[in-house]
């Protein structure tokens, strides 16, 4: 945005006054009134120069001058300034005239000496108008400045994202490229009786890995991709009625060969009175997709996971995902919302830091909350809730 400098004529006037105004409909008045006032007063045109100042159209004269209210009216020449203000500034004016006059008069003589020992001083309504120019100039060099600081933190996340999923796409590739190989090798070699070495079972058992390791990274590029893309911009849903129990029964099943790869046990805990939502059906997927990975990841085999939704208050429910895991610190249940944060004990392990900073900014543009209630080596239990579906208004 260019800045624009306020407009204001050089006066060459030994009275120089500035009225600031706003757009109430008394200031029309109040202009008219001060104008008559100094057209029948004063004994000569060129004796002063009133300018007037709308404080929605140049508000940083009004902060250059400190302002507290309008209408006010500013002697700024001769100096020192002066500030009337108020309801009733004509009948204050009339009582500063006869001292206006005075000062003016005194200070007559020693302008006229001061113009012509430095012919290039400016005057004073000039060098006002540069000083509030300045003081726009800087607002707008702080804005871009910001501006220029958000730029380079979405640059900075972008290079992690890049750097992080490059390390964390080795892990499952590498064991995807293992299965394919074994698999070769299987079918290439043939025992004397003509069959393959790799029993069915075996085979089943290293293409269901496979699987497992293909959906990991199809995941990992869909969550960066949406990481990147909406870093620094809202997270744009499509809220729709959505039965929450048949949702969830969906992710679980989708998340099912996940579970029994570390033997994990699923508790439910959904009641059958439970009300529809208001919710983007696609993005709350994405949401409980994340936590429940997290929770098998931090679960030990043979371990725990439980899921439960509760009808908290009328216009609100709550969705809880616990696990078995090691928990939490205190100190970092804040930080782990935040994109790229990892806990120091995780840092050897796959993922990169952005599955809860996504968790959030989707339970977030759902005017829901999210949290985690959790302690060290007794696990944890991430929270959010969601809107109560109460229908679509009617026209």
């Amino acid at each position: 945005m260019e800045a624009q400098s306020p407009q204001f004529k050089l006066s060459e006037a030994p009275l120089q006054l500035l009225l600031f105004i706003d757009k109430r409909p008394s200031s029309g008045e109040k202009i008219r009134q001060i104008r008559q006032f100094l057209k029948e007063t004063a004994t000569d045109d060129t004796y002063y120069d009133l300018q007037i100042v709308d404080v929605g159209e140049q508000p940083h004269l009004a902060e250059y001058f400190k302002l507290m209210a309008t209408p006010s009216l500013i002697r700024i020449h001769p100096e020192p300034r002066q500030v009337l203000a108020g309801s009733d500034l004509v009948a204050q004016l009339s009582s500063w005239w006869g001292r206006w006059q005075r000062v003016v008069d005194e200070q007559a003589a020693e302008s006229a000496s001061h113009v012509r020992d430095n012919p290039a001083s400016p005057h004073t309504i000039h060098s006002i108008a540069h000083s509030a120019e300045l003081l726009q100039l800087s607002d707008e060099i702080f804005r871009l400045h910001r501006e220029k600081e958000e730029l380079q933190a979405q640059v900075r996340f972008k290079d992690q994202l890049i750097s992080m999923l490059a390390h964390d796409l080795r892990n499952p590739l590498t064991a995807v490229s293992i299965a394919i190989e074994t698999l070769e090798i299987g079918n290439s070699s043939r025992d004397e009786a003509g069959g393959t070495r790799l029993n069915p079972a075996l085979m089943a058992q290293i293409m269901k890995h496979a699987r497992t390791q293909t959906k990991a990274i199809d995941r990992m590029i869909t969550d960066i991709l949406q990481a990147a893309r909406e870093k620094g911009a809202g997270i744009k849903i499509q809220p729709e009625e959505v039965d929450l129990t048949a949702l969830c029964l969906e992710v679980l099943n989708q998340l099912e060969e996940q579970f029994k790869i570390k033997s994990h046990q699923v508790a439910i805990d959904i009641p059958s009175d439970l009300p529809k939502v208001y919710a983007d059906p696609e993005r709350i997927k994405q949401v409980m997709i994340n936590l429940l990975d997290n929770a098998v990841k931090y679960t030990p085999e043979h371990g725990t996971i439980q899921i439960g939704i509760l009808h908290r208050t009328t216009q609100k429910v709550q969705i809880s995902i616990g696990d078995d895991g090691p928990g939490i610190p205190e100190e970092n249940q804040q930080s782990i919302f935040e994109d790229c944060f990892r806990l120091k004990r995780d840092e050897a392990k796959d993922g990169y830091g952005i599955g809860l900073g996504l968790c959030k900014r989707v339970v977030q543009a759902h005017y829901g909350q999210i949290w985690v209630d959790s302690s060290p080596n007794h696990g944890s239990c991430f929270h959010f809730t969601l809107p109560v579906y109460c229908g679509v208004p009617t026209a």
